[in-house]
């Protein structure tokens, strides 16, 4: 099965985790895909290109699989990337077996975040990717203990994000937050999707509620939410290992991973889930995990 990942730092976080790498790489043929001139090394758009909406966006991946000659696929996303990816699944449907979501948005935003964007997309227009919108963009990512303080270190995930800022060119990221501050609503189109969707958050996220009102809009028959405490926005990166179970019985639903008792085709989303009820046992994730909340929404 084929795996589309919409954020770089969606796979970099699972390599800490030595279980969930080895999940999805003996599973998966992954392709990543990420928003124009945010490849490492791109160069500046040309300021004359037309700033693309999240729309163009979600037709750019259906170009990318039409390139690589791929059909349907397994999609997995970070917050705006899994906006993005929620979009695409819902223009074609027929190209997407599953979601796996990592603190989604799904609403527009609203008049604080919408202002909030705007004081860092004016931030990165004048000034570049200076200290002020790198503090504020690794509050969005990271719970305060990971970030660091007075009486704490900055953890080595939170130095490896301020270098990976740096690489990236500030007009390019620019022009990505401006199509994701003018994001419609899509709560109400998600009633319509019938492929399987995984969603992780962190309690400490600021798109918690967001979260959470997405897996109420979603089928409860195809849904599920991990809620990880004391965690921010990428649970990818602070507790990947919080991933690995649900992962694990998400993927047998698909017949990967372990060997299915009930016959499940990876390419018919629509077919009753097989997710093992182990899955809502906080007990299965290991004692050595933070507490875990799964919110029970997926029928059996």
């Amino acid at each position: 099965m084929h795996v589309v990942s919409s954020d770089v730092s969606c796979f970099q976080g699972l390599l800490f985790c030595p279980e969930a790498y080895y999940l999805l790489l003996h599973n998966f043929c992954i392709y990543h895909i990420s928003p124009p001139g945010h490849e490492l090394g791109a160069a500046e758009i040309d300021p004359d290109y037309p700033i693309l909406s999240v729309d163009d966006l979600a037709d750019q991946i259906a170009e990318v699989l039409n390139f690589f000659g791929l059909s349907a696929v397994m999609c997995m996303g970070v917050t705006a990337g899994a906006y993005i990816l929620t979009l695409f699944a819902m223009k074609y449907r027929q190209r997407v077996l599953g979601l796996i979501l990592v603190s989604p948005l799904c609403k527009e935003p609203s008049w604080t975040e919408w202002l909030y964007n705007k004081v860092v997309s004016n931030l990165l227009y004048f000034y570049g990717m200076c200290g002020v919108v790198k503090e504020i963009l690794l509050k969005r990512y990271f719970s305060k203990e990971i970030r660091g303080g007075t009486q704490l270190p900055e953890s080595d995930i939170v130095k490896s994000c301020r270098r990976l800022l740096d690489e990236r060119q500030s007009l390019n990221v620019w022009r990505f937050l401006e199509a994701i501050n003018g994001r419609p609503d899509i709560s109400e189109g998600l009633r319509k999707l019938h492929c399987r969707s995984l969603i992780f958050v962190g309690d400490m996220s600021p798109f918690h509620s967001e979260a959470v009102h997405m897996t109420s809009k979603l089928d409860r028959r195809f849904s599920a939410l991990v809620e990880v405490q004391a965690c921010g926005s990428m649970v990818t990166e602070e507790q990947p290992h919080a991933m690995l179970i649900p992962m694990e019985y998400f993927l047998m639903g698909y017949g990967l991973y372990k060997p299915s008792k009930l016959s499940v085709s990876p390419r018919s989303p629509l077919s009753p889930s097989c997710i093992s009820p182990e899955l809502y046992s906080p007990e299965s994730m290991g004692l050595k995990l933070k507490p875990i909340k799964t919110r029970i929404s997926l029928e059996i």
